[in-house]
């Protein structure tokens, strides 16, 4: 017996709606188009550092400015879209960034100006809270957990921002990639406002619901909500972290150009999103809470390993790929836990606070390793703090969120 309860096995409980694999496309490719605008900044943070005489921990406030928005975002994001649904809400959010995009590409031209169109850039990274519901509502429970992991593969939109926008700014010119970015963004808002589809099981709330503040403040007093919030912060947050500072870490400690360190960021990034669905399929099989152990136990060793420092060729290539491996898996093992635990009709609402957690927990560690950076000219101090949180979540997770995934679905 696993740790999450065994999933019925009537006809409604495994029969997936007809039409679910188009929706779970389109979804995923929007989410993927917006997260890549949600990362245009993290490759050409050096570069932008050179260009206006930036210090260390400044372009590190630079990349992680539009992870903060997209995080908290992520809170009235999720309530909106339970209560009008992602076919309203995900054509407008896509529609809404572009504004931010070129205004980064075309208008923004010095520090001020970038904090303030990275600020609203990160209006891409709050459709994860979008996304999720609208999956969630279209598979049943036994399925759940594969098909958020796929969405969730959508993440890859940063892998594409690593891997194209240095090449495409230095073959086309420095609009270029915010051109075709906001290309994209359109082309996807006007399909989507016309192909997506709400899932005839949709649970909205009903006219008597309370507001968005109620609602908000009712999902964070559900005894899971916090403790998947913390699981995310560290998986996913993880991972952020990684995808927008990787590039500015690995020019520092280890003297490669941008357009290489773009391209070992992306193959982090592509790591991650393979293994997110992984994840989440895993966790339909064997539960989430073994899943979460392993990847939070993988964690833990691979960053203890960077603290010494070890060559980028094989050792610290290794440790870093083993790591993408393990924050992804452990974020499609969390919304397997979401997609489980949470309210049909909250499960919106509880994605947006999870997914703000998930996001703050990449906003906080390119800070610390640019502080760390500019004060000791080296990073082990911030890899081993990576270390201890995993390792404290390792516990956290074989404890208390253990326990509670018993009292809510069964031994």
């Amino acid at each position: 017996m696993t740790d999450a309860a065994q999933q019925p096995t009537t006809p409604d409980a495994v029969a997936t709606r007809p039409g679910a694999t188009r929706q779970l496309a389109l979804a995923t490719g929007g989410f993927a188009i917006c997260f890549w605008a949600w990362a245009l900044l993290s490759p050409l943070g050096n570069t932008y550092g050179e260009l206006y005489d930036l210090t260390d921990f400044e372009v590190s406030v630079l990349v992680a400015v539009p992870v903060i928005v997209g995080s908290l975002g992520r809170i009235p994001m999720g309530a909106l879209t339970d209560r009008f649904g992602a076919k309203v809400v995900f054509p407008v959010a896509a529609a809404a960034t572009i504004v931010p995009v070129l205004f980064v590409g075309l208008v923004a031209d010095s520090l001020p100006l970038l904090l303030l169109g990275g600020f609203f850039l990160g209006l891409g990274g709050t459709t994860f809270a979008i996304g999720v519901p609208f999956v969630n509502s279209w598979y049943p429970p036994a399925r759940r957990g594969t098909a958020i992991g796929i969405f969730g593969a959508g993440m890859g939109g940063t892998a594409i921002a690593s891997f194209s926008t240095v090449p495409i700014r230095d073959a086309w010119g420095d609009t270029a990639p915010f051109w075709i970015v906001a290309g994209f963004l359109a082309v996807f808002a006007l399909v989507s406002r016309t192909m997506l589809r709400e899932s005839p099981d949709r649970v909205a709330p009903g006219p008597d619901a309370p507001g968005m503040m109620a609602r908000t403040w009712a999902t964070m007093k559900i005894p899971a909500t916090l403790q998947l919030s913390w699981l995310y912060a560290v998986g996913f947050g993880g991972f952020v972290a990684f995808s927008v500072y990787l590039p500015t870490f690995l020019q520092n400690a280890y003297d490669l150009s941008a357009s290489d360190a773009s391209f070992r960021t992306a193959g982090f990034v592509v790591l991650a999103v393979v293994m997110r669905p992984v994840g989440g399929t895993l966790s339909d099989k064997v539960g989430p809470i073994p899943v979460s152990l392993a990847c939070f136990a993988v964690v833990t060793v691979f960053a203890a390993v960077v603290i010494f420092q070890p060559a980028l060729v094989p050792g610290a290539t290794i440790a870093f790929l083993g790591m993408a491996a393990g924050l992804g898996a452990s974020s499609g093992a969390t919304f397997a836990l979401v997609a489980r635990m949470a309210p049909p009709d909250k499960v919106g609402a509880v994605t947006g606070v999870v997914g703000a957690a998930g996001g703050l927990g990449g906003f906080i560690p390119p800070l610390i390793m640019g502080a760390v950076y500019a004060a000791d000219g080296d990073y082990d101090l911030g890899f081993g703090l990576l270390a201890l949180t995993a390792a404290l979540t390792f516990l956290f997770t074989l404890g208390p969120v253990r326990r509670r995934v018993r009292a809510q679905t069964g031994p």
